[in-house]
């Protein structure tokens, strides 16, 4: 499906890096193939939430330079196929998103359904595997994600950064509490978002069911609308956060998920 002028599925960001985290980006990237003619969707469309996570690939590279941690992001549009789902489900490859319609999503066929999987799904989970197998000791796994200020025409959200978390909160839950304690804006406990086992797929699947130490959080995208605002978050969440990621007890490997 990808044509030699289309980017790759997944790009590394400071690879070398040598803390012991590794940072993702599920939702970096707006970009469409060529061959799929945009899906159908004007520019304008392709560039709201439902393409991508906006803000989130600066605020990862800054978190990556911050920690001198190895950075993986998607190169495509989560509509092309999502890699925070599972790639069996229909959520992978939605046929509507906040009520808009993809036309170039409609009525695939499987065997379309698994082209684009093994085009841009399945060589960013690799990548992710082979960088875990090859580390020597446990990392943090640490998953970065912005959300729509308004979701479905329902009331704005007032989160300004929520954490996601289920049954392992050794990175989540003292980030939660430092967060409160500073008192500065409003701080999601899985509000507006979980961490949903079974519905998420990276955190569960590569660092749950490792017993990875993992931290997935979400900045509400106005507030991240440019690399500046951007890097506001990434500096707070790194300084948050630093010490835990450092800490070696708190990374041994332990409640795998089954």
């Amino acid at each position: 499906m990808l044509q030699a002028s289309d980017p790759a599925p997944f790009s590394w960001f400071n690879r070398e890096g040598r803390a012991p985290c590794l940072i993702v980006c599920d939702h970096a990237s707006n970009t469409i193939p060529h061959a799929l003619e945009n899906l159908g969707l004007d520019p304008d469309q392709l560039g709201q939430h439902i393409a991508w996570d906006i803000g989130a690939a600066w605020i990862a590279r800054r978190l990556a330079r911050r920690f001198d941690a190895p950075l993986l992001l998607a190169g495509y549009s989560r509509l092309v196929a999502d890699c925070n789902r599972y790639p069996g489900e229909p959520a992978a490859i939605v046929e509507t998103s906040d009520t808009i319609p993809i036309g170039g999503n409609r009525g695939l066929g499987e065997e379309d359904r698994q082209r684009r999987l093994a085009a841009v799904w399945h060589p960013y989970h690799d990548a992710i595997e082979t960088a875990l197998a090859d580390r020597t000791v446990p990392p943090a796994f640490i998953s970065v994600h912005t959300m729509t200020p308004r979701m479905r025409g329902k009331e704005p959200r007032r989160e300004a950064f929520t954490v996601c978390w289920s049954r392992d909160g050794r990175l989540a839950v003292p980030l939660l509490e430092r967060l409160r304690a500073r008192g500065e804006f409003v701080v999601g406990d899985n509000e507006p978002y979980g961490l949903d086992i079974g519905e998420d797929y990276t955190v569960p699947e590569h660092a749950m069911r490792r017993g990875l130490a993992h931290l997935q959080f979400e900045v509400r995208q106005d507030l991240v609308s440019n690399p500046d605002d951007a890097a506001h978050w990434a500096d707070l969440v790194h300084d948050l956060t630093a010490d835990l990621a450092a800490d070696a007890s708190l990374r041994q490997e332990h409640h795998v998920w089954p």
